[in-house]
């Protein structure tokens, strides 16, 4: 079974999205709708519409109608194979742990801690006692933030003074962005370790380590060494399930990040989507008779849905379409996928973070019949399916 998440491609129509401020949001329907209006880059470098044939043909536009009521009339081809619809979630919050946990079947009613959206935005005591314990001489940013944007802004005297650059944004994250090669990669691993230890008490969910190169800041980039510290899920998920019952589970992308590498088996860290995509394909060759293959592609969230980039999220979507069939291909008779999403990022709302969103659920194998799965109530709904069709036992959720 495989297991794979576009993150961040919602399709509107969370029943709870006013409760977030995220009412009328759509991921996936407001980046078709820009391509076909001409509008999705003003720049003009982009024309036509959004151009996804093979997701079209597992029933993308079905997915969206289950979520909104109508399906964007830009989205091209007809579905003709495989179960489609989409899920809403049920665990408190819209970030991609609670969404990953959810889809492995473990609902979170109890929300995470968050960071006030004042400046400075961290209590003092935790920025004193995490600049004594882990020896810094200060910190720089404190204060919701776009990642790029502070590195940009901060990273020139983040190298001057060796303090580390830390921000927060809508999630419950303590992000700390630091120079790969002058501060040190070990060393911010290190200080993200500390602080993983200080923000237990405040029920923060990640301390993302953001290491970045170069001279100034117009030439700063982050790299692939990015590093989630989460905590572990609190009760049996579907990896873990299929670890104790001796299956082969591979991780690709930051899935053994995401589950705190609780029965992540062989982790595939992956990096830009083409990576990850190359990850899953040679993954799919070995994985052995009643495996697991969980993937996350993470271009969608972090490069396109949070930078707000409506011509480079549809340009990530056709480029992961184009790519379909060399996975389909290498499916096995008995073999089931679900491609799906962990919550939504808009990138047509108003600011940079995360959208409240149902997600799609497109089921497809040799042997899985046409037909709609309307709008499941549980993201848990997906593992219990592939639970399911691997013979696991114990599975949250109803299986389609």
């Amino acid at each position: 079974a495989f297991l794979i998440v576009l993150d961040s491609l919602g399709v509107g129509g969370a029943p709870d999205a006013e409760r977030y401020g995220d009412s009328g949001a759509d991921t996936l329907g407001h980046i078709a709708q820009r391509c076909a209006d001409g509008d999705a880059d003003r720049a003009g470098t982009r024309r036509g519409r959004l151009r996804t044939p093979h997701l079209a043909s597992l029933g993308l536009a079905e997915a969206c109608r289950s979520a909104t009521g109508t399906a964007p009339c830009s989205i091209d081809g007809n579905w003709t194979i495989g179960l489609a619809g989409c899920a809403a979630e049920v665990s408190a919050g819209k970030d991609s742990q609670t969404g990953h946990w959810e889809i492995a079947g473990v609902e979170t009613r109890e929300d995470w801690g968050y960071f006030p959206k004042t400046e400075p935005c961290f209590p003092t005591g935790l920025v004193e006692t995490l600049c004594r314990r882990a020896h810094l001489p200060g910190i720089l940013g404190q204060r919701h933030a776009s990642g790029t944007q502070i590195i940009a802004e901060l990273g020139e005297e983040h190298l001057d003074t060796g303090k580390p650059i830390c921000y927060t944004s809508a999630d419950s994250v303590f992000q700390i962005a630091a120079h790969e090669e002058k501060f040190g990669l070990d060393r911010l691993y290190e200080v993200c370790r500390i602080a993983r230890t200080l923000l237990d008490p405040l029920r923060i969910g990640r301390v993302i380590a953001r290491p970045f190169v170069g001279e100034d800041a117009d030439g700063f980039q982050r790299t692939a060494h990015r590093r989630d510290f989460g905590v572990p899920p609190p009760a049996a998920t579907l990896l873990r399930r299929a670890m104790e019952a001796g299956r082969d589970v591979i991780s690709v992308g930051k899935i053994g990040d995401l589950f705190c590498h609780d029965s992540t088996g062989d982790e595939r860290k992956g990096g830009r989507n083409e990576q990850v995509f190359e990850d899953m394909l040679e993954g799919a060759r070995r994985l052995s008779d009643g495996g697991l293959l969980f993937a996350n592609f993470v271009d969608f969230d972090t490069l396109y849905g949070h930078r707000r980039d409506v011509p480079g999220y549809a340009a990530a979507l056709e480029e992961f379409d184009a790519r379909l069939p060399e996975f389909q291909q290498e499916l096995l008779k008995d073999d089931v996928v679900v491609i799906t999403g962990d919550h939504g990022c808009d990138p047509t709302w108003p600011g940079s973070d995360h959208t409240r969103e149902c997600v799609p659920v497109l089921a497809f194998g040799p042997g899985v019949a046409r037909g709609s799965l309307g709008r499941r109530a549980s993201f848990c709904d997906i593992g219990a399916s592939v639970a399911r069709r691997l013979g696991l036992e114990g599975q949250r959720g109803v299986a389609f």
